[in-house]
């Protein structure tokens, strides 16, 4: 019934561009005239009213009403709303009042010239004299997006629920400031804004599944970069650079959840000379400087936590944590016996390329989703951190940190392993685990080992994702992009 109304309406909609072409009106022209946003408009509204200058208005219909030689319109641009009124008696030429109301719908996008007039119930509107079509729309704009309860068609048709969702377009804007006062903080702070390689020939910085292309000029199998330049930052660091970041899109070939995506925005900084205690002071200022500029508050309630950036950050040891909430020690354990506890747990995992690394993440993701934050996730088994430098006091253990807030890991960092010997061993390992099924491990760069050999720099690391807005958002992942990727729709 919906698609036969919009065939319907579709088609009346051409008859109408096929009216304004009869008479010699470009329905679709490409300049226009603008004197005023409508909401500068507004502000200037007793000055102009006062002065009777004629303006130059634009935007498009949201609503429409005639009554006999009257009719009233809403426009809309960026900035707002605002009436219009039109009346045959005052516009220029009397022919356009019927040419308007014969072929004129709401969606459709206007030029409108005209003065500052109040209306008799005191509204503040545009007296049109003159008016000019922007553009033909053939598709009614539907009366209430709110009413559309699938969501794969809401994010399919993501240009309407903008349009129609008030929410929505003022998350997009919250998007942008998020990760402009993030670009903001890093150079504040010194920072290098890079650009590295999206097309790898040996993917890395991360334990993730990559996107494989092919390049026709060099006949070679090429991956999508899984992590921001993580590799390549560190070779800036072999290279003299001392603070750089990275801000950009990266791509994980692996399943979709509210928390995960595959075609993502990524920061990642590398900081020379410091190590992961330096970090994570850096990085709990960052986040809460970014949830101040985007949201205005350090204060969110997130799933069922109530999150307060505010207060002290606390350091969660991954060993202790797991061990009080399962009774295993992920120093001295198995892999069987890590299994039992996840099925008593009933905790699902994937079988293909199970090993003790991913046992161990397996158990920590059950613990994690227990713990509010804000805080960092501390003391993480070197087994599970390929990069990371190990601790000095305990060398099972990588200097790493992540950010956990609202029973999630937010962002990840550490000491950089800068030991091109242990770096080719760890590597060799990945290898190992990958031969063996684990598609997440992480490839034996070899490029990377030979730079490490001419010398990089203690350096401290960390990346985070969009993710953290997603959750400052409350939302899923997907929902706080502004166009998700969908699967092609078949009619």
């Amino acid at each position: 019934m919906e698609n036969n109304l919009n065939s319907s309406e579709r088609q009346d909609r051409l008859k109408k561009l096929e009216n304004l072409e009869a008479l010699n009106i470009n329905a679709y022209p490409a300049k226009t005239n603008r004197d005023f946003l409508l909401s500068d408009f507004l502000n200037n509204f007793s000055k102009l009213k006062e002065n009777k200058k004629i303006v130059t208005l634009v935007g498009r219909i949201r609503s429409l009403r005639i009554h006999g030689n009257l009719g009233f319109f809403d426009l809309e641009d960026t900035s707002g709303k605002l009436q219009m009124v039109i009346s045959k008696k005052e516009l220029e030429d009397e022919n356009l009042f019927k040419i308007f109301v014969k072929n004129i719908d709401i969606g459709d996008f206007l030029e409108c010239q005209g003065q500052a007039f109040v209306t008799h119930k005191g509204q503040n509107s545009l007296l049109v004299k003159n008016w000019r079509i922007l553009s033909k729309t053939l598709r009614p704009i539907p009366d209430s997006w709110y009413g559309l309860k699938d969501e794969e068609e809401r994010l399919r048709k993501r240009y309407l629920d903008i349009l129609m969702n008030k929410e929505v377009k003022e998350m997009i804007i919250k998007r942008s400031k998020f990760w402009q006062s993030m670009r903001s903080f890093m150079i504040n702070k010194g920072f290098l804004e890079v650009e590295t390689p999206v097309l790898e020939a040996t993917p890395g910085g991360a334990d993730a599944e990559g996107f494989i292309t092919h390049h026709n000029a060099l006949n070679l199998d090429v991956y999508l970069r899984i992590s921001m330049g993580e590799l390549w930052q560190k070779k800036l660091m072999v290279a003299g650079f001392e603070k750089t970041f990275e801000l950009g899109r990266q791509f994980r070939n692996e399943g979709m959840d509210a928390e995960h995506l595959q075609d993502y925005t990524q920061m990642e900084f590398y900081l020379a000379y410091a190590d992961y205690q330096v970090g994570m002071n850096l990085v709990e200022e960052m986040i809460k400087y970014v949830a101040k500029e985007t949201f205005g508050t350090l204060k969110f309630k997130i799933k069922d936590f109530d999150v307060d950036l505010g207060k002290k950050w606390e350091r969660y040891d991954y060993r202790e944590v797991v061990k009080e909430k399962t009774g295993i020690d992920v120093l001295d354990t198995n892999e069987r016996e890590i299994k039992d506890k996840l099925n008593d747990l009933g905790v699902k995992y994937d079988e293909k390329g199970f090993n003790i690394t991913r046992a161990i993440d397996n158990l920590w993701k059950y613990c994690r989703k227990q713990i509010t934050g804000p805080g960092f996730l501390v003391g993480v088994p070197v087994t599970v951190s390929p990069l990371a430098k190990r601790d000095s006091d305990n060398l099972e253990l990588a200097q790493r940190f992540q950010p956990i807030i609202a029973g999630s890991e937010l962002g990840n960092g550490y000491s950089e392993l800068n030991n091109p010997i242990e770096q080719e061993v760890r590597f060799k390992e990945q290898q190992n685990l990958r031969e063996a099924g684990d598609k997440e491990a992480q490839m034996h760069d070899k490029d990377f080992v030979e730079a490490l050999e001419y010398g990089m720099p203690p350096t401290c690391g960390f990346g985070v994702s969009e993710r953290l807005f997603s959750f400052l958002m409350n939302k899923p992942a997907r929902e706080c992009q502004i166009f998700p990727l969908m699967k092609p729709k078949h009619d």
